[in-house]
């Protein structure tokens, strides 16, 4: 073991939360040796360059709310969901004065979704709903036909319309109401239409690989693997980017090139990170992450005051008047400190094992790792959400 206690043990059994049992019991479940790197498919660690998808958005109105919509009554309610009802009864041949419309079943929407490259026209898209008014809920609704576009051309790619789902259930009773889940955001899957491709074309003589998340040996590592297939046509150009010269013997050209490198299995090297989230408790380290010899100290002090009232009755026969008081009350528990010193290159494991013996919760250990941070003994970089 790669810790030695200096103290004696704790004579109270210490409860870890849920959140420190799953993590302590997940971080010990790993092997002590270090983990060889793993593979991942060169499909999952790459992007090719011109090839991005698209970001499409647009406005619409989601219909068949039960009285949960916009308030739209005139100049008081939200006046893009009254004029937005208005211009579209227009398309139909009925025209209304907006000042006279009042209804609580419509809700003013923006409507998002992502564009493949590669996607055609007659394919099917999944889109997000979400309310921008002061709508109560988009359960049950159904949005109207709403064209999709690239905010910076505004050109139209896709027709977006379909039922929303929101996955949120809620109830009411005798006037009072529960709710569960978010039901001002909804999905309707596959219900957008793409009307026009992006007509991605491929470079027929060089294919530019970007890394998702750029590393010099991830990038050497890429061009390796890709020129046991096609020798010599693969370079790391930096960080971020493998260049493959495309063969020029190669029927199908590009697309039959990528076709053959997607499957691939890389060998990739893992940063050594800590990620940990205060507000929840969160934490995820890597097990490669190691931490040089230092020794850690913990305990805590519990000071408690309290003030009671009391009252001062007169005799039954003699004057005076009941008085009224307070009785202080303090005292300062302090647990026992316990410390424990970790050997050179220790790693999560043996340290989960070592904190694990202190008996500390989820937020504990997050900041004994953000004071080994600071002492400079964490061999990794710690990210805090």
């Amino acid at each position: 073991m790669a810790f030695r206690m200096l103290s004696r043990p704790h004579p109270h059994v210490l409860l870890l939360s849920t959140l420190s049992v799953l993590l302590l019991g997940l971080l010990l479940a790993q092997p002590v040796a270090a983990q060889a790197d793993g593979e991942s498919r060169l499909k999952d660690l790459v992007t090719i360059d011109g090839a991005a998808p698209m970001q499409l958005t647009g406005y619409g109105l989601v219909v068949g709310l039960d009285r949960s919509g916009d308030r739209a009554r005139g100049s008081r309610g939200a006046p893009y969901t009254v004029q937005g009802i208005a211009n579209m009864l227009r398309r139909f041949g009925v025209t209304v004065d907006p000042n006279l419309l009042t209804s609580r079943n419509v809700a003013a929407v923006m409507v998002t979704a992502t564009l493949d490259p590669f996607g055609g026209a007659g394919g099917a898209l999944d889109v997000t709903v979400s309310s921008m008014g002061d709508a109560q809920s988009l359960t049950g609704g159904v949005l109207l036909q709403t064209p999709l576009l690239n905010p910076m051309t505004q050109q139209v790619y896709a027709m977006a319309q379909g039922p929303i789902s929101t996955g949120a259930v809620s109830a009411e009773a005798g006037g009072a109401s529960v709710r569960s889940g978010q039901t001002n955001t909804g999905r309707v899957p596959g219900g957008a239409l793409i009307t026009q491709s992006l007509n991605t074309q491929l470079d027929d003589a060089t294919l530019a690989l970007n890394l998702r998340r750029p590393d010099f040996t991830n990038a050497r590592r890429v061009a390796e693997a890709v020129n046991e297939v096609y020798p010599g046509s693969a370079t790391a150009a930096h960080a971020g980017r493998v260049e493959v010269a495309v063969p020029g013997d190669v029927e199908g050209g590009p697309a039959e090139v990528m076709a053959e490198l997607e499957t691939l299995a890389v060998a990739i090297d893992t940063p050594a990170r800590l990620v940990v989230n205060e507000r929840t408790g969160t934490i995820v380290a890597g097990g490669n992450i190691r931490i040089n010899e230092v020794m850690v100290t913990y305990g805590s002090v519990v000071v408690t005051t309290r003030e009671d009232p009391v009252f001062a009755q007169p005799n039954p026969f003699g004057e005076g008047e009941t008085a009224e008081g307070t009785v202080g009350e303090a005292a300062i528990e302090e647990d026992v400190t316990r410390s424990v010193v970790l050997d050179p290159n220790t790693n999560v494991n043996e340290l989960a094992a070592a904190l694990n013996e202190l008996g500390l919760t989820a937020r504990d250990i997050i900041a004994i790792f953000q004071a080994i941070d600071r002492a400079g003994a964490l061999q990794g970089t710690l990210e805090i959400l």
